[in-house]
């Protein structure tokens, strides 16, 4: 069964520079996966459903706008995950108004933890290298455009893959 993901893809030159901190952190995922905020987390779909799931994700597009995301300074899971994070300081209400309707009819699960729109730039590395991630980007701060959210593959490689763009056209 195919793992697939929903996501807001961060756009250059901010991703090629977020994927070059991660790696430089020691994440060894920095290159498997892309800088996003998750809409939707690894989920199995059985492959004869990922028609249903396309059309349910251009759906829900359709009634969102699009609208700007802030991300400003770091933040973490820790002690609960080791994460740390670009926060989201504007477009969180946007995220998780699409988030929740996402996460319906095909695709309709639990979560593990509560959502919290978020850019992981560090994860599952040794504390010291979490404490300088933390420190590293403390004064980032960027703003884009959202105008759609992407579908994930997880390919055989083990690297998340966008695969189609989902416009948000709501008015």
């Amino acid at each position: 069964m195919p793992t697939i993901g929903v996501a807001v893809a961060i756009p250059e030159p901010y991703a090629s520079f977020l994927q070059e901190r991660r790696e430089a952190f020691g994440d060894p995922l920095a290159y498997a996966i892309p800088p996003h905020v998750t809409l939707l987390p690894p989920t199995a779909v059985a492959g004869d459903d990922l028609a249903e799931v396309e059309a349910h994700l251009a759906a829900v597009a359709a009634r969102h706008t699009p609208f700007e995301i802030v991300l400003e300074s770091t933040g973490t899971f820790r002690p609960v995950s080791p994460v740390v994070f670009v926060q989201l300081t504007e477009g969180v209400a946007e995220c998780e108004a699409l988030e929740s309707e996402i996460r319906t009819g095909p695709v309709a699960r639990e979560l593990d933890f509560d959502y919290h729109p978020h850019v992981t730039i560090a994860h599952n590395i040794s504390e010291e290298e979490l404490d300088a991630a933390f420190v590293d980007l403390d004064d980032f701060s960027v703003s884009f455009a959202v105008p759609a959210i992407h579908l994930y593959h997880h390919g055989e490689d083990d690297v998340w893959r966008p695969v189609k763009a989902f416009d948000l056209r709501g008015s």
